[in-house]
């Protein structure tokens, strides 16, 4: 987008007066403290829930839908993601230069800060991300700075019963936010963004990514009451932020989601290359190639340390081009050419999506979407100018059942098995506005995440028993990764040539396999760092060495409650699902111990009474007997009698079902 005198400054203007991209050196007697210079930045046109209506749309009551519906099919809106193809092809020989300058600026520090600081060294505290899929989140220090990079939340264990998220633990942040000059953002995805707003509920902290990026983040803040509390900075691939003593600069990368960005973080102790997660993709969907060039002539400048994205290092060869799922949609449009089809993919996915609403506008098919992160993700995209859908090719999901089967599409969340998903809710037969069976074709453009199979699987096998047609990623190429696969690692490894590496982004298996691939590349083994959660290392240009771990960990969010589950309530919780409850309600005297009333005996979840009469007499004999025990022995400590009752019935349950369940003994006295 280009700037404008209003809009462009509403929603992501409020730039603060220490934190500017700038667009050349300052001067050169200047502390590093001082390097700020009062540079506008370029701003995107803000998503906006206001957008008029534009003709031609079909009527609908969803007003997600309505916003989602009109944002994309306004003439003005064509003409702003026009305006914004033709700025940034005029931007990057500018950016480069003003980005040579900064980085300059930074590399070669003023005599004060020589003098002040003449052995510089970079920090980095690990929070998440390294031993784990999700949760990403690094801290960079220099001097008496520091930066995060990401704030993700990852999805919890089988084993967290009722858990709904797990974010990072912050009171390493917390303790030092005085340092703290702001968060960079890398790319839109979940185990990136999704713990920003627990995080900026307790700090204050301005926020710095590209356009697509701010506005997924700023319809995050909604959802959590902090709309407008947060500043958002917008910086453009190629652009440098000033963050105290760092720059931050914008690289762009190819992934799966568009303007996702790799980071070249240069301090005075030298620079350190985060390529967030990426792939090299030459024929890239709707954005640039990634941009090898910068990051050569990083390598060509000296890089100390390089963090790289592990995902899919166990993968040899490439990864394919996302425009290989265009083919492949073109063969199944075909097949289920008298079909109604439904497809489901991540909402963040734009590329994958507007593929699909390219190859329904050339087969006649009207689009229609399902799922609130669908329709949320799909508005906040086409009015940044990142989706293109042709007028009238959207309809409202209320409309669906008036056009023939074989003249739509569907395009659902859910392809990962989610319980409450609109997918799900269909394989289910629990989805208010669409039911599938015969004559629809469903299609899963995803992979299931690790841990995430069993789901998938549950809901493909309802969906066929309704008598759909499946198809899914392990019988057809409907998906294709957004992360490097061996070779591609191997060419950044080859340009950059760090002086240190700290594979990221992956399990220990990942990191290993990461830190295999860079030794076959020549680093030295003493150079690499394996890190795990709470890990702290410090680099500069004569050593690396590894920090006293910091607090970090796993904050469980359930509902509204962020870390009020813990370890002895998830225990508790599985100890409930495994072997059930015993509820043991009795009355006793308060003059001499004796039992005036009850004992009774609850079972939920452990056998079922009415068949299990028995056992229930025996358990209100056994309590009745230890309390008497008590009685006559002059034991009235509610502590004793509640541990005898919880010890002699656990003895007799478990020989009589082989099972423990939880005894909770109520004892009350009159």
């Amino acid at each position: 987008m280009t700037p404008n005198s209003n809009s462009g400054r509403s929603k992501y203007a409020n730039q603060s007066k220490q934190h500017k991209v700038f667009s050349k050196p300052a001067g050169a007697d200047a502390s590093h403290k001082s390097h700020v210079l009062q540079t506008k930045v370029i701003q995107p046109k803000p998503f906006s829930s206001k957008t008029p209506r534009s003709k031609g749309v079909a009527p609908t009551d969803d007003k997600s839908v309505q916003v989602q519906t009109k944002a994309v099919q306004t003439r003005q809106q064509k003409q702003s993601a026009a305006k914004k193809t033709s700025a940034q092809r005029q931007q990057p020989a500018q950016n480069l230069v003003e980005t040579k300058m900064a980085i300059k600026q930074i590399s070669q520090p003023s005599r004060n800060t020589k003098s002040k600081h003449p052995k510089s060294s970079i920090k980095a505290y690990f929070l998440g991300g390294l031993n784990e899929i999700g949760k990403n989140i690094t801290v960079f220090e220099c001097e008496n700075d520091m930066v995060i990079v990401d704030c993700g939340m990852a999805f919890p264990d089988d084993d967290m019963m009722g858990v709904d998220l797990v974010i990072p633990d912050f009171t390493f942040i917390e303790k030092n936010v005085d340092k703290i000059r702001g968060i960079v953002i890398t790319h839109g995805h979940e185990d990136h963004i999704g713990a920003l707003p627990y995080l900026l509920k307790k700090v204050k902290l301005p926020i710095y990514s590209t356009a697509l990026t701010l506005g997924l983040i700023d319809g995050k803040l909604k959802e959590h009451g902090l709309q407008g509390k947060v500043q958002l900075n917008t910086v453009k691939p190629g652009q440098t932020v000033r963050l105290g003593c760092f720059g931050v600069e914008f690289i762009h990368v190819n992934h799966s989601i568009s303007d996702a960005v790799g980071l070249a973080i240069h301090s005075p102790a030298g620079t350190v290359l985060h390529t967030g997660d990426f792939k090299i993709d030459c024929t890239p969907l709707k954005e640039e190639m990634i941009d090898l060039g910068r990051i050569a002539e990083l390598g060509q400048q000296g890089v100390l340390a390089l963090m790289a994205d592990s995902t899919n290092v166990e993968r040899p060869g490439y990864t394919p081009t996302e425009r290989k799922i265009s083919d492949a949609f073109e063969k199944l449009f075909l097949q289920a050419a008298d079909q109604r089809i439904i497809i489901a993919t991540f909402a963040s996915n734009i590329s994958r999506v507007q593929q699909i609403i390219n190859c329904a506008a050339k087969h006649g098919r009207k689009v229609a979407l399902s799922g609130r992160s669908m329709i949320n993700v799909m508005g906040i995209a086409s009015e940044l100018g990142y989706l293109d859908i042709p007028e009238g090719l959207l309809i409202d999901i209320d409309l669906l059942n008036r056009y023939p089967k074989d003249k739509v599409v569907l395009i659902t969340t859910g392809s990962q098995g989610e319980p409450m998903s609109a997918l799900t809710r269909m394989a289910f037969a629990d989805h208010r506005k669409v039911e599938v069976g015969p004559g629809d074709c469903i299609i899963i453009s995803a992979k299931p995440i690790p841990g995430n199979e069993k789901m998938v699987s549950t809901v493909i096998d309802e969906l066929l028993k309704r008598g759909c047609d499946v198809v899914y990623e392990s019988s057809h190429e409907i998906h294709v990764s957004g992360h490097a696969s061996q070779e591609e690692l191997k060419m950044i490894h080859g340009i950059v040539k760090p002086q240190y590496f700290i594979p990221v982004h992956g399990e220990q298996k990942h990191l290993r396999k990461h830190a295999e691939l860079a030794r076959s590349m020549g680093m030295n083994a003493e150079n690499i760092f394996i890190g795990t959660v709470g890990d702290a290392v410090e680099l500069n240009q004569n050593y690396m060495k590894q920090l006293p771990s910091v607090p970090a960990g796993r904050i469980l969010v359930d509902g509204l409650g962020v870390g009020d589950v813990g370890s002895i309530v998830l225990r508790d919780r599985k100890h409930l699902a495994e072997d059930g409850l015993i509820v043991v309600v009795c009355t006793i005297s308060e003059d001499d111990g004796h039992v005036v009333a009850g004992p009774d005996v609850v079972s939920r979840g452990f056998v079922y009474v009415r068949e299990s009469e028995r056992l229930m007499v025996e358990s209100r004999d056994l309590v009745t007997r230890v309390l008497e025990e008590c009685a006559e022995n002059q034991i009235h400590d509610w502590g004793t009698l509640k541990t005898r009752i919880k010890d002699d019935l656990s003895k007799l349950l478990y020989e009589k079902t082989r099972r423990n369940p939880m005894i909770l003994p109520i004892i009350m006295e009159i």
